[in-house]
């Protein structure tokens, strides 16, 4: 063994991290992350163990929703990473096919997976663990239905960005969503989070979501004011993305970086 040709392939990799942060992320912010979420829920079980009924009601129905946020996220995602790998990106945006038909394409596709994957772990819960997610009744509809949407408006942003900067960015479609977890609220109420985060999590659409699964479960009555903040959260955020993801791929487009990106 050489130890000057181990010594250079470690330097290969090490100048990867150099300008990406993708991979920085990887060693600093995920690990931040994990503490940050599992200390959250230490405190608010800490604080609140005795009041807080059927740890696993909350805890699975969590889950799931959080879940379908995330496949609605991925759908999204994934369909554009796909047309990368298969070289197929150029062909696309070469067709009469224009981003307003692209994105709803994706996004029927992320409807798709949610569906699939909901029915899976729905089922599951109920046979592994006697959980029926129904339990949170005709509220779960809205619940869902917002979550689906703000998958959407994350999983275009991400595309934009993967569309912007190509190859570096491809990890942004597993991690991105996760970015949002903390402020998600999707296993502790924002109560939990300091006074300065939880001003940022009144603007995630999801914590309102769970903010009203929660009340539901706890026996709090109708989540109508946290149902409001989601839908007009969202509604914001997903023009506000769409019309980002217009733009970028006007830039893209002008600039060339379509062939590059798909190629």
């Amino acid at each position: 063994m050489k130890l000057h040709r181990i010594y250079a392939l470690l330097a290969r990799h090490l100048y990867l991290y150099r300008r990406s942060l993708p991979r920085i992320m990887e060693i600093f912010y995920w690990p931040f992350l994990d503490l940050v979420i599992w200390g959250f829920i230490t405190m608010y079980l800490a604080r609140h163990q005795q009041e807080v009924p059927g740890f696993v009601t909350f805890f699975l129905g969590a889950l799931i929703l959080w879940d379908m946020l995330f496949r609605s996220h991925q759908g999204i995602t994934i369909s554009f990473l796909e047309e990368i790998w298969a070289r197929n990106l150029m062909n696309l945006f070469a067709s009469p096919l224009n981003p307003g038909e692209f994105l709803a394409a994706t996004m029927a596709m992320s409807i798709f997976k949610v569906a699939c994957v909901s029915l899976v772990m729905t089922v599951c819960a109920l046979l592994f663990y006697s959980y029926n997610v129904l339990v949170i009744g005709l509220w779960i509809i809205p619940f869902v239905v917002n979550l689906v949407i703000t998958g959407w408006a994350i999983g275009v942003f991400t595309t934009s960005l993967i569309m912007r900067f190509g190859q570096e960015a491809e990890v942004l479609a597993w991690s991105m969503v996760f970015l949002f977890q903390p402020i998600s609220c999707v296993f502790y109420p924002m109560e939990v989070l300091p006074d300065w985060l939880q001003s940022v999590a009144w603007m995630n659409p999801a914590a309102h979501i769970f903010e009203g699964m929660r009340a539901v479960l706890g026996g709090g009555g109708a989540p109508g004011t946290s149902l409001a903040w989601a839908v007009g959260l969202n509604g914001l955020l997903l023009v506000a993305v769409i019309g980002w993801f217009y733009r970028t791929f006007a830039y893209c487009k002008d600039q060339g970086l379509l062939v590059r990106v798909g190629e």
